[in-house]
């Protein structure tokens, strides 16, 4: 898949033009809002991918984010500011999108913040129902895969995290049968639209929290 011409990427501001190589992976991220969970959740990935691999573009990977209700054009709420700011994570230039077909059509891996917002995207069609997964879902999954029988992008030419992160996805959806969540919360990341900051912390650290081995399995790079 080739990226757009313009579009959100990973250290750029909304509508911001994005230089990639020719060959890309695209993570959406998507709550209800846009406004809350799944701009932390974009942000924290970001950051965490910078991390490891000191500039996600020029290996090929791009995260976004867009609600199914989102507040188009709207800033994150502040407490999500301050949940990234304490994570050392940029919440700047954020702007709300509202999902629409095309986030989902050009989306190599979309991550929910729930099971309903799971549902929601793969009614949308566009074949999503193989590369999408509630985020704590994934995580539990790519737990689960020997990192071993991913392609190590250290034996491939540029672009290999790319080959990598296509992979884990196949290996995942493989996997959703098999290896069922304990409960219904379990796959659950709740809103905290209208708590109080202590409540965006803790939904801030359990992001985190499942995002590290997502980004570890994605990258081949451990923290």
């Amino acid at each position: 898949m080739t990226a757009p011409e313009t579009g959100r990427g990973i250290g750029t501001g909304y509508g911001e033009s994005v230089v990639l190589p020719g060959d890309s992976f695209r993570i959406l991220h998507v709550s209800t809002g846009n406004v809350c969970r799944s701009p932390i959740t974009e942000r924290l990935t970001r950051h965490a991918l910078a991390d490891r691999l000191g500039d996600p573009l020029a290996g090929g990977l791009v995260v976004e984010s867009a609600g199914t209700w989102g507040h188009e054009g709207a800033p994150m709420e502040a407490n999500a500011e301050t949940v990234l700011t304490d994570f050392g994570a940029d919440p700047s230039g954020f702007v709300g999108r509202e999902l629409l077909d095309d986030h989902v059509i050009r989306a190599d891996l979309v991550l929910t913040a729930t099971r309903d917002h799971r549902a929601q995207v793969i009614s949308m069609g566009h074949s999503a129902g193989l590369r999408t997964f509630t985020l704590k879902e994934f995580t539990r999954l790519v737990q689960a895969i020997d990192p071993a029988t991913l392609p190590d992008p250290r034996d491939l030419p540029a672009g290999g995290v790319v080959e990598r992160a296509r992979a884990l996805v196949r290996a995942a959806a493989a996997l959703r049968g098999w290896l069922l969540a304990p409960s219904v919360e379990a796959d659950e990341v709740y809103d905290p639209y209208g708590a109080p900051l202590p409540f965006f912390r803790s939904v801030g650290s359990e992001i985190s929290e499942a995002l590290d081995p997502v980004v570890s399995a994605l990258t081949g790079v451990t923290r």
